[in-house]
């Protein structure tokens, strides 16, 4: 059969992080005889080389190809098209990783789009990627209708022939931003670029020693002498005027202004950030002009007017201000309606730990030239950031801890102006409602809320907390959309989660009174502190005595703000015998309600749960140990392997 798709995998010096890249190239829902992937071993000098030659001896899906050392990873990927025989070629870094559908997912919108690139929705652990981009899905995306320069990482797939035919490869040997260079181009000549936003294909990885390439500090001469390659393509592909601005305004915004701001700039040593600004002013000075920096948010425009006008104390002294700047979002209602959870909240910018204020009725004017000092830049932004305020936006992400996969919920907000004082000035509030549906995540664990709002010249995310504890809503936990969804408050944070099929504790089943179940010859109603979205909603009991079980089909539905649990039990293979009760939950697993059921001919008795023996309890007490002391040596081996490495 025809290989679909070739993945190509640069590897230098991996160590164990190549283990999750090989594990989620080898679980991908596409079958094994419809791709390929190709190591190209650029001279490891570590076990890695070993290690690929046994993988691809035991897969045939598996290539190696080993080489010696380039000094990155641009002749490694163009070794690898050479050899790939698929349709399309997706490139993975060596401690990335892929989603399980994300090959099958690709290649089938590819193709059902006509894409000769498709990219597909990224999440970063511990790495900042793309966010708007993702936001919905992109059948036809283009440079001018889509933030598709956002993304000029090279974790896409490209259709093998259209490459050939443009005659596309990365630029080879010691340099950065041969990905800039490469990605560019395929979108300026692509016939069309298809963004699947619905499901996280890549996983972006910082590892926990920080060694990856793009997180070592750079020669600022290279870096910018590479960087210009990337606007050259540009120029080459577009004409003068406002697309090609507005292409520029990505590196002029992400490599330049944005390290030039806040806390960013400051965590860098003196003599590195005056270097990174002088080389930053003479690109500025030698390729952009006006048309890019208008188009900015008004605090970039400060930034970028001074480091077109080479004020570098200047910019120090903006970054001091912006770096006390912060998002608040305060929650004012958690609370489930018809199977999605409804989030209220309000967001705004603080400064040192205050509200921000901005003068009230103020008209926007253009910034003419660098701001004469501090106060000037100050006070620009702050009208500035008034007179935008109706182009303000608030959103709601939930973001999955362990994976980092995140989703924008649907919102509805209102803006309000709230005056301070009497001397004309306003703290700008958004007021915002999000409804999150359980029912669409895609997976078992953790999830955070985030806010995320745009405002003036800052695009900011912050945790959704803390509540205020007085009046701290607290939701119960809900039967929805085959998921069990508990809504609670981190330690000691406050801060809005999810906890999604795990939750076995914290459900607050155990609160259940005695006296509030009842038994009428064989059936068996159950208040529970549950929500669920309507009547006859279907679960399972497991009545347990001894060795025996039964599992019993049973039925909620609404009742108040719980739930009411309705079930018809067999009586006649259930008597003579106590049987402990517990509710079918998805997973599958069972949890324990606090009660027991006594089977008599009468009919049922509701009864204290007995305790587990103390055989029982002593066995419980020895796992729980063992477990704490497994997991203990585990971490202990992990650190020693780190420091060999």
């Amino acid at each position: 059969m025809p290989i679909k798709v070739s993945v190509v995998v640069p590897v230098y010096n991996p160590g164990v992080y190549v283990e999750d890249c090989i594990d989620s190239l080898l679980r991908q829902s596409l079958p094994p005889d419809q791709y390929e992937v190709i190591f190209v071993d650029d001279g490891s000098t570590d076990g890695t080389p070993a290690r690929l030659d046994e993988l691809a001896a035991a897969e045939p899906r598996v290539k190696v190809v080993h080489q010696e050392n380039s000094g990155w990873s641009g002749k490694p990927r163009n070794v690898g098209i050479a050899a790939a025989q698929g349709e399309y070629v997706m490139f993975v870094d060596n401690d990335d990783h892929l989603g399980d559908e994300a090959l099958e997912r690709m290649y089938d919108y590819g193709v059902s789009h006509d894409a000769d690139v498709v990219v597909g929705k990224m999440a970063g652990k511990g790495r900042g990627v793309p966010v708007e981009l993702f936001r919905r899905n992109h059948p036809r995306a283009t440079v001018e209708n889509a933030p598709l320069i956002d993304s000029l990482t090279p974790h896409k797939m490209f259709r093998r022939a259209f490459l050939d035919a443009i005659g596309l490869r990365f630029p080879e040997g010691r340099r950065r931003l041969e990905d800039h260079v490469f990605v560019t181009e395929a979108y300026l000549r692509a016939g069309n670029v298809s963004v699947l936003g619905d499901y996280v294909c890549y996983y972006h990885v910082r590892r926990d020693d920080a060694s990856n390439a793009g997180f070592q500090r750079f020669d600022p001469g290279g870096y910018f002498k590479n960087l210009r390659e990337a606007l050259d393509v540009v120029e080459r592909y577009t004409e003068p005027g406002r697309l090609r601005d507005r292409l520029f305004r990505r590196w002029l915004r992400v490599e330049m202004v944005e390290r030039m701001r806040g806390r960013r700039l400051l965590a860098m040593p003196a003599d590195y950030r005056r270097e990174l600004f002088e080389e930053m002013h003479q690109v500025v000075v030698e390729r952009f002009g006006p048309g890019v920096a208008a188009g900015l948010q008004p605090t970039q425009q400060v930034v970028a007017a001074l480091i077109a006008a080479g004020r570098y104390d200047g910019v120090e002294a903006f970054a001091e201000w912006e770096a006390g700047i912060a998002l608040t979002a305060v929650p004012e209602r958690v609370a489930w309606e018809d199977g999605t959870l409804r989030v209220g909240f309000t967001a705004e910018y603080t400064s040192v730990g205050e509200p921000m204020a901005f003068p009230a009725g103020a008209a926007r004017t253009p910034l003419d030239g660098p701001p004469e000092n501090l106060a000037a830049a100050v006070a620009w932004v702050g009208a500035d950031t008034t007179a935008r305020f109706k182009g303000a936006t608030a959103d709601l992400l939930v973001r999955e801890r362990a994976s980092a996969a995140q989703y924008f919920q649907p919102v509805e907000f209102t803006r309000e102006e709230v005056p301070v004082g009497d001397d004309g000035q306003v703290r700008l509030m958004l007021r915002a409602t999000a409804t999150v549906d359980p029912g669409a995540l895609d997976r078992a664990g953790v999830w955070d809320a985030f806010v995320r709002v745009k405002l003036g010249g800052w695009t900011k995310e912050c945790r959704l907390g803390p509540a205020p504890r007085a009046a701290r809503p607290t939701p119960p936990a809900a039967l929805v959309g085959d998921h069990l969804v508990l809504p609670y408050w981190t330690s000691p944070h406050a801060h809005l989660a999810l906890d999604v099929d795990r939750a076995t504790h914290d459900l607050g089943l155990a609160t259940l009174a005695r006296d509030a179940v009842t038994a009428s010859a064989d059936l068996l109603r159950v208040p529970l502190p549950l929500h669920v979205p309507r009547a006859g909603t279907r679960t399972s009991l497991r009545l347990t005595s001894s060795h025996t079980t039964h599992d019993v089909p049973a039925t909620l539905s609404p009742q108040g703000p719980g739930a009411l649990l309705d079930a018809v039990l067999p009586l006649a293979e259930l008597r003579g015998r106590t049987w402990r009760v517990a509710l079918g939950a998805p997973g599958p697993r069972f949890l324990a309600l606090p009660f027991a059921l006594r089977a008599q001919a009468a009919g049922l008795h509701v009864v204290h749960r007995p305790r587990p023996s103390a055989l029982r309890r002593l066995d419980r007490k020895a796992r729980r140990r063992l477990g704490t002391a497994l997991g203990r040596t585990a971490a202990r081996l992990r650190a020693r392997a780190a420091r060999r490495r």
